[in-house]
């Protein structure tokens, strides 16, 4: 009796949780072709799969992004063309990701503020990351490859914490994506500082506990030559690592 009782909470789940297909757009595509994007960027896209990303998150003109530690800049750039006309897009630089740069010899402020002079509709946020605030709602959070930081010693927080203030800022209806390194399920926890991956369970009670609902996945970035056990920075996976897409919801009452 307890086996089918597990075996229906499983398939309810797998019921309500869609795995997405995507079909970007031809103004999503447009958006990936920006030849302002620089070349170290593009001959990312083939693994990176940007349109497909487009698709999934559902960044569609008119709407307002955050870009939740947003690196170099890949998504943010893309993320500003897909959004016009009428959209806007924030870079959300956290405290202890702010230190990391600079740590580096990276100055954030610099580098945001060369990407606002070709994209107009982009602005920056500073702050810690478990007081994440947005200047007014929005409809989409996103963040990718770095969920699994958030674990780790340099950070120090609690990322139900973030994902609760998250959940403050995004409009009813709104979506947060989340996309990282895959861990085995069997991993354990430590594994998003020995291989900087996560586990899919470990990102989805978080996220729930934080009040959001799963409502997709994605496969777009499945690569099966990538067996979850390395390190995502050795040379034979880095690049092509094997992620997980995750689409959650905030409820819209």
């Amino acid at each position: 009796m307890k086996n089918a009782t597990l075996f229906l909470a499983a398939a309810a789940l797998m019921a309500s949780t869609a795995i997405v297909t995507a079909a970007p757009t031809a103004k999503m595509k447009e958006a990936v072709a920006d030849s302002a994007r620089p070349p170290a960027d593009t001959a990312r896209d083939e693994n990176r799969k940007p349109a497909e990303m487009l698709e999934f998150g559902g960044i569609t003109p008119g709407k307002i992004v955050v870009d939740l530690l947003p690196g170099g800049g890949y998504f943010t750039r893309i993320f500003a063309k897909a959004v016009e006309p009428g959209g806007r897009v924030y870079g959300y630089f956290g405290t202890q990701y702010d230190e990391r740069l600079k740590g580096q010899g990276k100055d954030p402020d610099n580098q945001m503020a060369d990407l606002k002079k070709v994209y107009k509709n982009l602005g920056v946020i500073h702050g810690p990351l478990p007081q994440f605030v947005t200047p007014e709602p929005v409809d989409v959070v996103w963040t990718s490859l770095n969920y699994h930081d958030m674990h780790n010693k340099s950070y120090a927080m609690d990322v139900t914490t973030v994902n609760k203030s998250i959940f403050k800022s995004l409009k009813r209806g709104g979506y947060y994506i989340v996309l990282d390194h895959a861990a085995a399920e069997t991993a354990g926890d430590d594994v998003t500082e020995t291989l900087h991956r996560i586990k899919k369970s470990t990102v989805v009670k978080e996220a729930e506990a934080a009040g959001f609902k799963l409502v997709a996945e994605g496969n777009a970035l499945h690569y099966a030559t990538d067996d979850g056990t390395k390190r995502v920075f050795e040379n034979d996976i880095r690049g092509k690592t094997n992620q997980i897409m995750l689409k959650f919801q905030k409820p819209r009452r």
